[in-house]
C-alpha cells in the first residue's frame, strides 16, 4: 500500500484557474466547423457559434481561451478579419493544410465566442510578419473607449463598447515559425513591440513574451536577462510526441503497452523541464513576479488515416486522459510560478476536448479530466506527497502515481491522483494532518488504456462515481483501478 501525506495547514500557492486554459488556432477544423459554423448554418448556433460546443465548454468551466495561434498568429493581419464578411480578404493558410481562409472568424467573432462561454481572452499578436503599428492599432481597436481612429472603426463595425483583453502574447514561437529569430534579437523586438501594447485606462493587459521551445534554457536565460523587466509572463511550449518529430510520431489508437509507457515517459519530462526553467527564472526574478505561460502542451500523434495531414486531427483515448491528469497535477505543483497553461487544441486538433463531425459532437476522455479538475481552479495548493513505484516495460519506465491537493475557500479538499499503471490497481493510504472531516465524495475516470469515445459510442470513457474508499483514524484509504484518475472531495 502506498502512503500519501496531506497537510492542509501548509498552504503553498494559488492554483490560478487559467492553468486549465485552452487554445484555438485557425488550424484544420478547430475554428471552422468545430467552434464556428456561421449564422446561416443548419447546425444550431448563436451568432454563428455552435450551441452544443459552447454549452459543453461552459459545463467544463473553460477559464481562458487563446487565439488566433500558434504559427497562424504570425501571419495573421487582424484588419483582414473585421467589417462586412463579404468584403473580408481571403488568404491561403500556408501553415496548416494550404486551405482557403476567408477570415469570417475574426476579432468580433472571437470576443463573441468568449462572451458566450464566459471565459477570459488571450489574444496572440503578430511579430513575425506584422508591424509595431499593426499590433498597437489592434490593441487600440479592442480596448480603447474614447475617440480615436481605431475605436471609431470598431464602432463603425458594430461594437460601441471596448472589449476586455485579459492576456496579450507578443509573438509566437519566434524561434521557429514566428521568424526564426535568435533570443537576443527577439528580446529586443519584444521590448519594442510591448511598448505599444498600451493600457487605455481599462483593466491592465497581462503581457506575455515568447519563451523557449522545450529545453532551450539559453532562450529562457537570454529573455529573462534582457527583457524580464518588461514582461508579466513568458510562454513555454512542450508537446508529448512519442517518437519525436522526425518520421512517424506514433498512432493515436491501437498502441501496445510499450507505446503507452513511452508516451507517459515523454510526458513526465514536463516536471523536470519546469524545474529547470524555473531555476533559470529564479536567478533574475526570485520574487516570482513573471509567470510561466505554458500555452502549448499535449499529445501529438500521426493524424487519423484519410484526413488532411495539415489538419492534425487525432483520436483521444484513456492514455490521453492519463496524460492530461498527470500534467495538470504537475502544473498544480508548480503553481507558484505557472500563471496560465493552454492545452492544444480545443476542438478537432491534437489533444482536443471535443470532436465534431457535421452536426455530431463527442466529448473526449481529456474533456472529462478537465471537468473533473475544475474544483482546483483558484483554490490553494496544499502540501502533499505520495510514495511512488517505478513501472513500465523494459524499454520505458515511469513512476506510477502523480497527485495534487488543493483547499477551497470553504475549507474543503480536492484530491486528484493519476494511476499510470496500465494493468495494476493501486491501494493508497492517505494520512491527512489535523483535519476533521465528515463527508467524502469520489469520482473516477477509468478504462482500458486504448479506450475512446466515438460519435456512436459516446460513453466509453466518462466520469463515474467512485466508492472504493473508507475513512480511517488518520485519513482515507482507497483503491485506484488500473489506468485511472480519481478525485476525492473531502468536506469538513
Amino acid at each position: 500500500m502506498a502512503k500519501m501525506y496531506i497537510n492542509p495547514n501548509v498552504e503553498l500557492s494559488k492554483i490560478n484557474r487559467e492553468i486549465q486554459g485552452h487554445f484555438s488556432e485557425h488550424l484544420g477544423r478547430c475554428i471552422y466547423e468545430g467552434l464556428y459554423v456561421g449564422e446561416n448554418s443548419e447546425i444550431p448556433n448563436v451568432n454563428g457559434m455552435r450551441k452544443d460546443v459552447v454549452e459543453a465548454l461552459k459545463e467544463m468551466k473553460l477559464p481562458v481561451l487563446r487565439w488566433p495561434g500558434g504559427c497562424f498568429a504570425d501571419e495573421y493581419h487582424w484588419k483582414d478579419g473585421i467589417g462586412s464578411k463579404e468584403k473580408r480578404k481571403k488568404m491561403i493558410n500556408t501553415h496548416w493544410g494550404g486551405v482557403l481562409e476567408d477570415n469570417s472568424f475574426g476579432t468580433h467573432e472571437f470576443m463573441e465566442l468568449c462572451r458566450q462561454i464566459g471565459c477570459e481572452t488571450y489574444v496572440n499578436g503578430n511579430v513575425g510578419s506584422g508591424t509595431v503599428q499593426e499590433m498597437s492599432e489592434w490593441v487600440e481597436y479592442m480596448t480603447f473607449e474614447g475617440v480615436s481612429p481605431m475605436a471609431d472603426l470598431r464602432k463603425a463595425n458594430g461594437h460601441d463598447e471596448p472589449w476586455k483583453v485579459d492576456f496579450f502574447g507578443v509573438g509566437n514561437e519566434n524561434w521557429g515559425c514566428g521568424g526564426n529569430m535568435t533570443p537576443e534579437y527577439y528580446a529586443n523586438e519584444y521590448r519594442r513591440y510591448q511598448t505599444y501594447v498600451r493600457n487605455y485606462g481599462g483593466p491592465r493587459i497581462y503581457k506575455i513574451a515568447c519563451g523557449p521551445n522545450g529545453a532551450d534554457y539559453n532562450w529562457m536565460d537570454t529573455l529573462m536577462k534582457l527583457a524580464g523587466n518588461y514582461m508579466d509572463g513568458i510562454s513555454l511550449h512542450y508537446y508529448t510526441v512519442p517518437h519525436g518529430w522526425a518520421g512517424s510520431k506514433g498512432a493515436a489508437t491501437g498502441f501496445d503497452e510499450n507505446e503507452y509507457y513511452l508516451t507517459l515517459k515523454v510526458m513526465t519530462f514536463t516536471d523536470e523541464l519546469l524545474k529547470n526553467h524555473i531555476a533559470v527564472m529564479d536567478k533574475y526574478d526570485p520574487a516570482k513576479r513573471v509567470g510561466i505561460v505554458f500555452d502549448e502542451w499535449g499529445t501529438w500523434y500521426d493524424v487519423e488515416p484519410g484526413t488532411n495531414p495539415g489538419f492534425l486531427y487525432q483520436q483521444n483515448t484513456m492514455r490521453d486522459a492519463i496524460v492530461a491528469a498527470t500534467t495538470l497535477n504537475i502544473f498544480n505543483k508548480h503553481s507558484d510560478r505557472i500563471r496560465m497553461a493552454n492545452i492544444a487544441q480545443l476542438v478537432n486538433v491534437l489533444q482536443s476536448v471535443i470532436l465534431t463531425e457535421g452536426a455530431k459532437m463527442v466529448k473526449t476522455p481529456t474533456y472529462y479530466v478537465f471537468k473533473m479538475y475544475a474544483d482546483h481552479q483558484d483554490a490553494t495548493l496544499v502540501q502533499s506527497s505520495v510514495e511512488k513505484t517505478t513501472i513500465g516495460t523494459e524499454e520505458n519506465k515511469v513512476e506510477d502515481l502523480y497527485e495534487s491537493v488543493s483547499k477551497g475557500e470553504d475549507g474543503s479538499l480536492t484530491i486528484t491522483v493519476a494511476n499510470l499503471s496500465a494493468t495494476e490497481e493501486r491501494k493508497i493510504d492517505a494520512v491527512i494532518t489535523d483535519y476533521d472531516f465528515k463527508d467524502i465524495e469520489g469520482s473516477v475516470i477509468t478504462a482500458d488504456m486504448g479506450a475512446y469515445n466515438t460519435f456512436d459510442k459516446q460513453n466509453e470513457v466518462v466520469i463515474k462515481e467512485f466508492a472504493d474508499f473508507k475513512k480511517t483514524n488518520d485519513g482515507i484509504a482507497f483503491t485506484m483501478p488500473a489506468c485511472s484518475v480519481v478525485k476525492l472531495k473531502v468536506r469538513k
